[in-house]
């Protein structure tokens, strides 16, 4: 296997929600899900798996009967005092800080991290391991990230990726440059 597999996690309760972090597990659903993927290609080669550390991603990498070294880089976003409260929660409240969020990659009106931040943390990981063939499983936002940079896309185009959990993509790293792999249905 060449390349970085990046695997959304499965679906949790708080992913279900719209709610900002939160470190759950996936759900029963979630996890009869990511365990139907064991077979599939590009998960069954027997390669380092990495995760961001969360119990999200470490579950997800259990159902398939995996081990996945935590790697700080891969983290969920921290943020900050909204964590755990829900997207449409948090707009009521604060409208205007949410929209700064959605549309300035800089920002970051909840203390935590920018989607920036995020962003240049994950594209580091990413280009430090440009040959090595691995799996990582994170938070979607963070494949959106790692997608997002390989593309050379800037950081506020992470909201116009859609990645749903258990999304899985290859990058491949050649001529200098990453390549987006999406392998055909079925």
């Amino acid at each position: 296997m060449s390349g970085v597999r990046l695997l959304a996690c499965a679906p949790t309760p708080a992913l279900r929600a719209a709610a900002f972090g939160g470190d759950d597990e996936p759900d029963e659903a979630g996890l009869r899900a990511a365990s139907s993927l064991t077979g599939r290609r590009g998960l069954r080669a027997a390669v380092p798996w990495v995760s961001g550390g969360s119990r999200a991603a470490t579950a997800t990498a259990r159902a398939l009967g995996r081990s996945a070294t935590a790697v700080p880089d891969l983290a969920d976003p921290d943020f900050g005092r909204w964590s755990g409260a829900a997207l449409h929660h948090v707009a009521q409240r604060e409208p205007a800080a949410v929209q700064a969020w959605l549309t300035d990659p800089a920002a970051a009106p909840h203390g935590g991290e920018s989607l920036s931040a995020v962003s240049t943390r994950v594209g580091a990981w990413l280009d430090v391991h440009p040959d090595l063939p691995v799996v990582a499983v994170a938070h979607p936002v963070v494949v959106r990230a790692a997608l997002a940079h390989a593309l050379g896309l800037p950081a506020a185009a992470v909201w116009r990726l859609d990645v749903a959990p258990l999304a899985l993509a290859r990058l491949t790293w050649r001529a200098g440059r990453w390549h987006l792999h999406l392998p055909a249905a079925g």
